[in-house]
Parts: C-alpha cells; sequence; structure tokens
C-alpha cells in the first residue's frame, strides 16, 4: 500500500521562501554597506594623503624607463651582454654584502637573546605581578614601534659611521618584534608540566628551564630563523643613513646616477636573500616536523 507523501501547505511554503529572499536580501544590503564604508574610508584617506591619480599615471613613464636604464650600459647595450663590465665592483661589494649579513646576524642574536629573556617576564601565565609584565610589554612595544631607520639615525649620531649603529638599530627593533611572537608562544603552552615542575619544589627559574623552555625552544628558533631574513633586507638599507653595509653603494650609485651599477648592486641583495630564505626554510620545515614528529 502506497504511503502518502505529505506536503506542506502553500502559504507555509511562500512563508519559507519570502523568509529566505529577505535574509538575502538583508546580508546584500549589509555587503553593499560595507563596500561603500570601505570605498569612502580609502577616499577620505586618499585626499588626506594627498594622492593624486594624475600625478601618478602622468609620471608612471618616468618609473618605467629609469627601470630601463638601470639595465643599460653607457653603450646602450643591456647589462646582460657584457657582465664584465656591468659587475665590475663585484669584489668590492660582495665584501660589503657579507657586511650586510653580518649586521643582520648580529643584530637578529642581540635582539633574540633579548626577546627570550623578556618574553617570560611578558607572559600573562608565567608573571604573577602584573606591574613587571606591563613593563616588559611596554618596553618591546618601544623596540618594535620606533623603525630601524631612526634608531640607526640616532646611533651614527652617537657612534659615528660604520656597521655598529646598524647592529643596535637591528637588535632593538628585533628584541620588540620577537618578544611579542615569543610571548605569544609562551602563553598558549600547556602549564601542566610547569605545574609538575613546580610540584616538586623547583623555583620560578627552574620552571621556566624544565617546564616551559622545551615546549617552546622549536617555535622560537623557527621565528628567530624568520627574522633573520627580515633583517637581511632591513641591513641592506642601514647604509642609506651611513650605518655599515651595501646599502652605502647602493644609495650612492642612486645618487650618483649610475644606473648599471644599481641593478648590479640590487641583483646581489635579491640573490642572497632568496638564498637564504631558501636556507631558513628548510631550516624552518625541519623544526616544525620534528616537533610535530614527537
Amino acid at each position: 500500500m502506497a504511503t502518502a507523501i505529505p506536503h506542506r501547505p502553500d502559504a507555509q511554503n511562500q512563508a519559507l521562501v519570502d523568509g529566505y529572499e529577505a535574509a538575502i536580501a538583508a546580508r546584500r544590503r549589509r555587503t553593499l554597506l560595507g563596500i561603500a564604508i570601505l570605498a569612502a574610508l580609502i577616499l577620505a584617506a586618499a585626499r588626506i594623503s594627498e594622492v593624486d591619480l594624475g600625478t601618478f599615471f602622468g609620471n608612471l613613464g618616468r618609473f618605467t624607463s629609469y627601470i630601463g636604464r638601470i639595465f643599460t650600459l653607457e653603450d646602450g647595450h643591456l647589462v646582460f651582454t657584457n657582465p664584465a663590465e656591468w659587475l665590475w665592483g663585484l669584489r668590492k661589494w660582495l665584501r660589503l654584502l657579507g657586511e650586510t649579513l653580518l649586521i643582520a646576524y648580529l643584530g637578529t642574536v642581540i635582539g633574540g637573546l633579548g626577546a627570550f629573556g623578556l618574553s617570560f617576564l611578558a607572559a600573562r601565565n608565567m608573571v604573577v605581578a602584573p606591574w613587571l609584565r606591563f613593563s616588559a610589554r611596554r618596553f618591546l612595544e618601544f623596540c618594535r614601534t620606533v623603525p630601524e631607520l631612526v634608531f640607526a639615525l640616532i646611533f651614527v649620531v652617537a657612534f659615528g659611521l660604520g656597521p655598529l649603529p646598524g647592529v643596535l638599530a637591528l637588535g632593538i627593533h628585533t628584541m620588540g618584534a620577537l618578544g611579542k611572537l615569543f610571548a605569544e608562544v609562551v602563553e598558549n603552552i600547556d602549564m601542566k608540566p610547569v605545574e609538575g615542575v613546580a610540584a616538586t619544589g623547583a623555583n620560578w627559574a627552574q620552571g621556566v628551564r624544565f617546564g616551559t623552555l622545551p615546549q617552546v625552544l622549536s617555535n622560537f628558533v623557527s621565528y628567530t630563523l624568520l627574522r633573520f631574513e627580515v633583517n637581511v633586507r632591513g641591513a641592506a638599507i642601514m647604509g642609506f643613513v651611513g650605518a655599515g653595509g651595501i646599502g652605502q653603494d647602493l644609495v650612492e650609485a642612486i645618487r650618483k646616477f649610475y644606473y648599471s651599477d644599481v641593478s648590479a648592486i640590487l641583483m646581489l641583495i635579491v640573490v642572497t636573500v632568496m638564498l637564504i630564505d631558501l636556507v631558513t626554510e628548510r631550516a624552518r620545515h625541519a623544526l616544525i616536523g620534528r616537533e610535530l614528529g614527537r
């Protein structure tokens, strides 16, 4: 015997359809309102910052012509046709590039060590005293808020030209950036090992050493390697303010209109950063894989 399939009344179906269409219409209105607000904010920001699209498109040709000039030798041929002339200062540039890498390395080490110590003081689950946590967090905010070039300018005035101002500038900024990341890692750990270590009568430092550090060390190293990549790029422009590295030759070539030298130095910086990215990426993935395999 066939069973009759119940059907909703047409009025009930129509009510459901009307409710669905009303919900879709309301969602569409919210989307359009959000787009309108976003567009208004963009226009307001452009007006306040004096962005002129006419000037931008009117001078766009200068930018493209400059790109063409930096890849052209004095004789009018492309730089790739005569690598010997294009890379005439390779030995000097490699030495300066090595100096740039050392600036980035020392800045990362100094900043990483400072961030390592302060991150435990800035973590909410590791420090009970609010004033100590507040002080550590505000100091880290100051370190990462002030731009690296501003620190470099200050240290150039204090210590003179050379790599030292660049190292100090990158170290302070790295401390602030890594300190925040490290503190967030510490705040997300499992507190049971820390509580277990504390139950044995261990002090705060021993709780950090045996309860916290094993959980966060791989993430700390991964973030530090990532920061080293960023610092290599930052160290490349430290020379703009006289803080050592290859940036000093780069800004000199730009100011003196040595077009082919600009492209040669930029090419060396890009290749170096790419190689460092590849190496540190493999190292980070190895650390993450080892951590997941435990």
